[in-house]
């Protein structure tokens, strides 16, 4: 049977994308040399056609041109139709790195995830968390007022009454009212004391001949 019908071929694995690329870009520099070539013959053909004077001769080169052209235009066709095969074959293989990449992050997402839920139930407790936050309060608590306590004067008794030091306060002020009063103005100018002692002298009287009278 096998040498009638011929062995079955085996498929041989498929060629992978980078593979088909560099293949297509092989095509696409091929077509690209072979259109370069066809481009200056087609220049000379044109020039020639240019300086000859004979219409038989121009016609042959008319038809040698023409052809050159054909192949020229043929060979553009096939090399559009690998860089479009190409561009297909590049989209594919970034499709493909792209789901690659995005497996590989959701991977490591997942994993990161089962971590996190670990680490969690081991290793935090959210009532416990909850006790150190009060915890924390309470010392917060305490130390403003051992601040507080600090910070009051010692020097002040405690049995001091409001009424009393309102009044001494109220005496202080008079006090200190009188002292502005007495440094506004001179002591010379300050009026003495309602006092024997303390009354100038009234002046002199003169007698009759400009002498200073004498009291009785």
């Amino acid at each position: 049977m096998n040498r009638i019908f011929g062995k079955k071929k085996v498929a041989g694995p498929a060629p992978s994308l980078d593979d088909a690329a560099k293949g297509l870009g092989g095509r696409v520099d091929s077509m690209d040399v072979k259109i370069d070539s066809l481009e200056k013959e087609l220049r000379v053909y044109k020039d020639k056609i240019k300086k000859t004077n004979s219409p038989a001769a121009k016609k042959s080169l008319q038809k040698r041109a023409l052809e050159i052209l054909k192949r020229k235009r043929m060979y553009e066709q096939q090399r559009d139709q690998a860089m479009g095969q190409q561009f297909n074959v590049d989209q594919a293989a970034f499709s493909i790195e792209s789901a690659k990449a995005t497996v590989t992050t959701v991977a490591a997402l997942k994993a990161s995830n089962a971590e996190l839920k670990k680490t969690i139930r081991q290793d935090l407790d959210i009532d416990s968390v909850d006790e150190l936050a009060d915890d924390m309060a309470e010392l917060m608590d305490d130390f403003n007022e051992i601040n507080e306590a600090l910070g009051r004067s010692f020097a002040t008794p405690d049995d001091l009454d409001e009424a009393d030091l309102d009044a001494e306060l109220e005496m202080l002020g008079d006090e200190l009212e009188d002292i502005d009063e007495l440094e506004s103005e001179p002591s010379y100018l300050q009026p003495l004391p309602d006092t024997p002692h303390g009354r100038l002298p009234s002046a002199p009287t003169a007698d009759e001949y400009g002498l200073p009278a004498m009291n009785a």
